[in-house]
């Protein structure tokens, strides 16, 4: 079986090369990761799927071609709560002009509060950059940005949910449709959805932009008080950054019906990977975080214990 012809033939020496060979994991799951062969070292993975993964559905995969290595229920839709605001910022980077400036309005603070969602604090009236929305989007998930973004650069709510979902189809995402751009319950608590394998392309595709990588990988972000907005401190969400080495990103989610949810990117030892957990508890986001470190330790662990030391 031909699923990984060349992963690490080359780390030793200190370079990648990934060859991932075919087939997606079925549900409800199915490991594709064999014994790994180096110059006198063996790999072998003792377990067929990480150990103690509470998340209904889950997916975790490579990270340059996105071959999925393992999953759970890959390709069930289910709701994604705020993993949509990945979509949401691509297709505002996608659309460029990050330097504009946007009046927050009024009804993007009023629509957050309406349906619980995470906010950033913002203040209809005040003016920031689409750039700088973008932080306030992905850090503290500030459904108030999201709104204030796809308001922009529908123009309108309806537009920008269009351009959303056309890009889905785009981009081969059969299981995934979205009616908002935060993943809040509109108009229903499951009418945005996903699955995992879908969630892994769309996260390698947002990776793959140079101004997205740089945001989801930030611990904070801080704007001084100017002449049209008042000062801001925005902290991520993602405790992943915090707690595993290597982690570049991405999001959070939680709403009742998604539970915890995690989309996730790491690089280890020159080794990048990309996962997603969905629904790792009713509450709590340290559930999804904890599905996510035992995915990656999974991969990760047996690969650098087989590594020189020095």
């Amino acid at each position: 079986m031909r699923t990984f012809a060349r992963l690490l033939q080359a780390v030793l020496a200190g370079v990648l090369l990934v060859v991932v060979g075919q087939g997606v994991a079925a549900t409800p799951a199915q490991s594709q990761l064999p014994g790994i062969q180096l110059p006198g070292i063996q790999l072998p993975w003792t377990t067929p799927e990480p150990d103690g993964v509470q998340a209904t559905a889950a997916a975790l995969a490579e990270g340059i071609t996105g071959t999925v290595l393992w999953s759970r229920q890959a390709n069930t839709s289910v709701p994604i709560a705020s993993i949509t605001k990945v979509m949401t910022a691509l297709v505002v980077v996608n659309a460029g002009d990050l330097d504009r400036a946007i009046t927050v309005p009024h009804e993007s603070v009023a629509y957050s509060a309406r349906y619980g969602g995470s906010g950033a604090g913002l203040v209809g009236g005040e003016v920031l950059t689409a750039r700088q929305l973008l932080y306030a989007m992905m850090l503290p998930s500030g459904c108030d940005a999201a709104h204030a973004l796809a308001e922009a650069y529908g123009p309108g709510q309806n537009n920008f949910i269009a351009k959303m979902n056309d890009t889905a189809r785009q981009m081969g995402l059969a299981g995934t449709h979205f009616t908002d751009p935060s993943g809040l319950p509109v108009p229903t608590d499951n009418s945005t959805y996903s699955t995992p394998a879908d969630l892994v392309t769309l996260g390698l595709r947002a990776m793959n932009h140079p101004v997205f990588r740089d945001i989801v990988g930030e611990d904070s972000y801080h704007l001084p008080a100017g002449p049209g907005n008042r000062e801001h401190h925005w902290a991520t969400t993602n405790q992943l950054l915090h707690d595993y080495p290597g982690t570049t990103g991405i999001k959070t989610g939680y709403t009742d019906a998604a539970g915890t949810c995690l989309l996730f990117h790491t690089v280890r030892a020159g080794i990048p990977l990309i996962g997603v957990v969905l629904h790792s508890s009713p509450h709590g986001a340290v559930a999804a975080t904890n599905d996510a470190e035992r995915m990656l330790n999974w991969v990760y662990h047996p690969i650098l214990s087989a590594l020189p030391i020095g």
